[in-house]
């Protein structure tokens, strides 16, 4: 399962983000603890369309798409030397597909592990650990290689693409502007790089800060996160705690008075979701309405395996009906009616939205 990791300097509210996004209530505090444990939860992707799509087939049981998050330990400056709990933190991030850095821009009475809120420092401050690590890696990797015994043309090519990676890294660019032939994609299959991993920033306002919508250093934060082409939200966690308590009617209201059509969580995670190269199929049914997660440019095939083995070693045609077009025309019955229902081969690639129903024999 894609997984995503929550990262960020102690006391900035990312347990809150995490207990939000997973429905569950780890401890948080009010003092920098040095936690060194992760906490893994699951969290929904809200969709508009499963909603839609439950109202409309009226299932026992509706299953959103769901993404994996870890709430590594708090990092702080020094860590990718070891400091604090930096070790702890870089194993964790390692291992995940993409991060979400929640940055703090609230005052309050909370410590703060710099003595000051300065979000775009803070900003920076995680994006040189990450990038020292990768230094760290890359340069033990060469180390190991050259000082190897036996040196074939593949480990003389390694070397040569780690020494131009290290040089790249130490001009202080991240791994992700490295331009990379496929040869050279294919050597490096093994390599994790923080910095080459995609980003989310989250900035956790204080409740007036969210209601005027200004906080410190915003117009640099936001000139950062676009120069870099990365998604920048908003929210506050304590308002976010507010809305989760309450159902119906009453969190409709709340919303509204907000200016927000849906939860900042939902947003956070919707951004996941979207960072991953991530998309939703949908089956649909009386039994169950449910949105499966693939990656973009997934076959039927491929995606009917998703839903269960058998379905792909027996595949023979997938049934294809477009969101959009159930949405305008209200039935099934309706888009058969309309030509608008599609038999597709196992090359078919599945699109983000595509209502599917799997024809086999085993």
């Amino acid at each position: 399962m894609p997984s995503c990791g929550i990262i960020g300097l102690p006391m900035v509210g990312k347990t809150t983000v995490f207990n939000l996004l997973t429905g569950t209530r780890k401890e948080t505090s009010k003092f920098f603890t040095g936690k060194t444990e992760s906490n893994q939860g699951l969290a929904a992707v809200r969709d508009r369309r499963v909603d839609f799509l439950a109202n409309l087939y009226r299932p026992r049981k509706t299953t959103y798409a769901q993404i994996e998050f870890v709430d590594v330990p708090g990092l702080v400056r020094g860590a990718s030397e070891g400091l604090g709990v930096g070790n702890t933190f870089l194993d964790g991030i390692r291992q995940v597909d993409a991060l979400v850095h929640v940055v703090r821009a609230f005052a309050a009475d909370l410590e703060h592990v710099e003595g000051s809120v300065d979000p775009l420092r803070d900003v920076h401050t995680i994006a040189y650990e990450l990038l020292m690590a990768d230094v760290s890696f890359v340069d033990k990797r060469l180390s190991r290689l050259n000082e190897g015994k036996k040196r074939s043309a593949q480990t003389e090519q390694e070397i040569e693409l780690l020494t131009r990676i290290l040089t790249h890294l130490e001009s202080e660019q991240p791994f992700s502007t490295f331009a990379l032939l496929p040869e050279e994609e294919k050597l490096l299959t093994s390599y994790t790089f923080l910095t080459g991993k995609p980003l989310i920033m989250v900035v956790n306002l204080d409740d007036e800060q969210f209601v005027t919508g200004t906080y410190p250093r915003k117009e640099e934060l936001q000139s950062y996160a676009e120069e870099r082409g990365l998604p920048l939200l908003e929210m506050s966690a304590n308002t976010e705690l507010e809305v989760s308590e309450l159902d119906g009617p009453e969190r409709d209201e709340f919303l509204a008075e907000l200016k927000l059509d849906v939860p900042g969580i939902d947003r956070v995670a919707r951004a996941s979701y979207q960072v991953l190269g991530l998309i939703s199929f949908f089956t649909v049914g009386e039994d169950e309405v449910r949105a499966w997660t693939v990656r973009a440019g997934t076959t039927a095939k491929q995606a009917a395996g998703k839903i269960h083995s058998d379905l792909e070693r027996g595949f023979i045609r997938a049934e294809v009906m477009r969101y959009a077009d159930l949405e305008s025309y209200g039935s099934a019955v309706k888009l058969k009616e309309k030509g608008l229902v599609s038999l597709e081969g196992k090359d078919y690639i599945v699109s983000d939205g595509d209502i599917c129903s799997i024809r086999f024999n085993v």
